[in-house]
């Protein structure tokens, strides 16, 4: 294994932990408006007036339905490319598949990234799609899923020079 496919692997490990990091946070959607809410694809937690928080499984939206089974689908990805590439050490010709594999994630991860913020129509939230009202921000998961496509875009540039014919 050669240093540019262990610096590939180990990018598209972080952005598979920060993938999985950003599904386990209910910190996708904050408000302060009747309390302090936070949403997420998995969890949604509200304290109200400094009570004790109670958090709750969500009933999704379509939009977040299919947002969470394209992150779901880009982790399995990732998780596969990293294996693959941890194989390659043994067996060079696993590379050209997990440079395939990780562009399947990247893609899913891409299609989640731009049907998301179509789902802020929610009465949860109350705004359009693809804007939040003022009182409302996105919150630090969806920055670590933005991270995760950011280190996956960058670890499939790395896994495409290592898999460019030598001359």
């Amino acid at each position: 294994m050669d240093k540019l496919t262990a610096l590939s692997g180990i990018l598209f490990f972080t952005a598979d932990v920060f993938a999985i990091g950003s599904l386990a946070n209910p910190d996708w959607i904050v408000t302060s408006v009747a309390g302090n809410m936070r949403l997420g694809l998995t969890r949604q937690c509200q304290m109200i007036h400094g009570r004790p928080e109670i958090c709750t499984s969500p009933r999704l939206s379509t939009e977040w339905m299919f947002s969470f089974v394209c992150i779901v689908g880009g982790i399995l990805c990732l998780t596969a490319t990293c294996a693959l590439l941890f194989a390659s050490h043994w067996r060079r010709a696993t590379v050209r598949y997990s440079r395939w594999l990780a562009f399947i994630g990247m893609t899913l991860f891409c299609l989640a990234a731009i049907v998301f913020p179509v789902g802020f129509h929610i009465d949860e939230i109350g705004g359009q799609p693809y804007k939040l009202p003022n009182h409302t921000q996105v919150g630090s998961s969806y920055v670590l899923f933005i991270m995760a496509i950011f280190f996956t875009i960058i670890s499939e540039l790395f896994t495409g020079k290592v898999c460019l014919p030598v001359l």
